[in-house]
C-alpha cells in the first residue's frame, strides 16, 4: 500500500524532489560536455588580441575598400586613433607644404618623390603634439617607415597594401594604441632602467631618444653609460656616439647596434640573432622599450636599428594604399 503524505507536507517533499532532480542533471551536464568545462574565460580573446607586438585586427583600420585608387603611385589615408581624445578636425597632416584636418582631406594621392615626410599634429598645426613618418616612393614602389630614432611623439601605426595582395604593418601594436597617453608614460618609466625614466616629458609631449638627450651627452648625466661596456667589447666610442652611431661608428652598423643591444662581447655571428638582444645591460633599454611594444617587435629605436631586419621599414612594388594610425 502506498503511503499518502499529509496535504501540508506534500508541497515541501515535491520541492525537494525537484531540487535533487536538478542538482543530479547539472551534474551529468558538466561530466557529459566537455566542451562546456574547457570554454575558455569569456576574456581570454580579448586579452590575446590586445598582447605585446600584436598588430591591430582589420576593423582598426575601418573600410580599406573604401580608399580611393591612386592616380600617382598610391593612396596614403590618415586614421584618427585617438580614441575620441580628438575629433577628426583636429588631427592634422603636412605634406609637401600642404596642411590639413582629416575632416577636410584624409586621402593624399601621392606622387613619386624622394626622401619625403608626413608629419602630423593633434590640437593645431604648430601643436607640441607631433611626430613623423619618412618614405622614399619611386614610380612602382613604396619605402618607408616609422621612427623613434629622435623620439616618440604620438602613436603611429602604417599598413601597406600593395596590388599583388601583400599587406603588411609596422609601428605601435595593437596594446600601446588601446593605451590613454598617461598609461603609456607610466609604461614606460616602468620598464627602463632609471637612467632613462628622464627621456619622458614631465608634460608627456614627448620621450626623448637617448641620443636627442643632453644627459647622455659628452658632459651629461649618464655621458658614461656606455663607456665600460664598450671598452670591454673592444668598441671604442663615446655613449654619445654609440646611441647616436655617430663618430667612430658612422660606418659600423653592425659593431652600433651590437652595441647599444648588448651583444658586442659575443661572437659576431650572433649579432643578427634578436634572441640575444637586451638580455644584460647596459643597452638602450629606450629602443628595446618600442620594440616591445612595435608590432612583430620591430621598431627604429636608433639610426642602425635596421641591421638585421629589426626595423619598422617596409617596401613593395606596385603599392595600392597605405594606412596610417595617427593615436594620442
Amino acid at each position: 500500500m502506498l503511503s499518502v503524505l499529509p496535504a501540508r507536507h506534500r508541497r515541501p517533499a515535491l520541492l525537494l524532489a525537484a531540487l535533487v532532480l536538478a542538482l543530479l542533471a547539472l551534474a551529468a551536464f558538466a561530466f557529459t560536455s566537455p566542451s562546456a568545462q574547457a570554454a575558455p574565460p569569456a576574456h581570454a580573446d580579448a586579452a590575446k588580441a590586445v598582447a605585446a607586438g600584436d598588430p591591430p585586427p582589420d576593423d582598426f583600420w575601418g573600410d580599406t575598400d573604401s580608399i580611393p585608387p591612386a592616380n600617382n603611385v598610391l593612396t596614403v589615408k590618415v586614421l584618427n586613433k585617438t580614441n575620441g581624445k580628438y575629433p577628426d578636425d583636429q588631427v592634422y597632416w603636412t605634406f609637401n607644404d600642404e596642411t590639413h584636418t582629416i575632416a577636410e582631406q584624409s586621402t593624399v594621392d601621392m606622387a613619386a618623390n624622394s626622401a619625403g615626410r608626413m608629419t602630423f599634429h593633434l590640437g593645431s598645426p604648430d601643436s607640441k603634439l607631433t611626430d613623423f613618418i619618412e618614405f622614399t616612393v619611386g614610380d612602382d614602389v613604396f619605402n618607408g617607415n616609422t621612427t623613434r630614432v629622435d623620439g616618440f611623439g604620438l602613436k603611429l601605426a602604417m599598413r601597406l597594401h600593395s596590388h599583388d595582395g601583400d599587406d603588411v604593418q609596422v609601428g605601435e601594436d595593437y596594446s600601446t594604441f588601446q593605451q590613454s597617453r598617461e598609461e603609456t608614460f607610466a609604461q614606460f618609466k616602468d620598464e627602463v632602467p632609471d637612467e632613462f625614466d628622464g627621456l619622458a616629458d614631465a608634460d608627456q609631449n614627448s620621450i626623448l631618444a637617448p641620443r636627442s638627450s643632453p644627459d647622455f651627452q659628452d658632459g651629461g648625466a649618464h655621458a658614461d653609460y656606455f663607456a665600460s661596456y664598450a671598452q670591454s667589447a673592444g668598441v671604442d666610442a663615446s655613449t654619445a656616439e654609440i646611441m647616436g652611431c655617430s663618430g667612430a661608428l658612422s660606418e659600423e652598423a653592425g659593431k652600433c647596434s651590437a652595441v647599444n643591444r648588448h651583444v658586442a662581447h659575443l661572437p659576431e655571428s650572433d649579432w643578427s640573432d634578436p634572441s640575444k638582444y637586451y638580455q644584460e645591460g647596459p643597452a638602450n633599454y629606450y629602443a628595446k622599450f618600442w620594440h616591445d611594444h612595435g608590432i612583430n617587435n620591430l621598431a627604429y629605436g636608433f639610426p642602425y636599428d635596421d641591421f638585421a631586419g629589426q626595423s619598422s621599414f617596409v617596401s613593395h612594388n606596385d603599392p595600392q594604399w597605405l594606412a596610417v594610425a595617427v593615436g594620442w
